[in-house]
């Protein structure tokens, strides 16, 4: 069964429904995502390499978390979950609100909600989504950066933390 997005203007006020296939090929059809980013002790960031025979940027290094919003929920709530899911982390591990940010681009349009937690492990990676985790120095995040290997989306949220974080 395929899932269903609520369609957003830039405000996030919800002025639709569309299916997740309809709303990926068509950027007129703004939906809701939420981001964790994942640090370690040591402030090391986890990314996930997205698996194989996901339908955009597969097999790319991406945020550690990011998930759609399902019908109805919260970017918080939508956090919460997709932690558990993707990572098998606790749903009351904590969680601070960082940032919001909007992705444009040719396949989709998305208003996103970026979290942050820290979290050394273990993790229970959900292996439908994700062929491999790993924590990133700062350091070599910045020197690797590039569209062979990350998600210009990952790209553009890497470098609006590091912002975040000088303030």
């Amino acid at each position: 069964m395929e899932e269903f997005f609520e369609v957003v203007d830039e405000n996030d006020n919800v002025i639709g429904i569309a299916t997740r296939s309809e709303c990926h090929g068509n950027p007129r059809l703004c939906h809701m995502t939420a981001h964790v980013i994942v640090l370690n002790d040591s402030g090391d960031m986890l990314l996930q390499k997205r698996s194989a025979t996901k339908d955009i940027q597969p097999g790319k290094w991406d945020t550690a978390v990011g998930g759609h919003l399902a019908l109805g929920e919260s970017y918080s709530e939508a956090a919460v979950r997709e932690m558990n899911e993707e990572l098998g982390i606790p749903e009351d591990h904590p969680l601070k609100f960082l940032f919001n940010m909007k992705i444009r681009n040719e396949i989709e349009s998305e208003n996103v909600a970026v979290f942050s937690t820290v979290y050394n492990g273990p993790f229970k990676v959900q292996k439908s989504e994700i062929d491999e985790v790993k924590f990133w120095a700062i350091a070599e995040l910045k020197n690797k950066m590039n569209e062979e290997l990350f998600t210009p989306n990952c790209i553009l949220e890497i470098e609006k933390f590091l912002k975040y974080i000088r303030m």
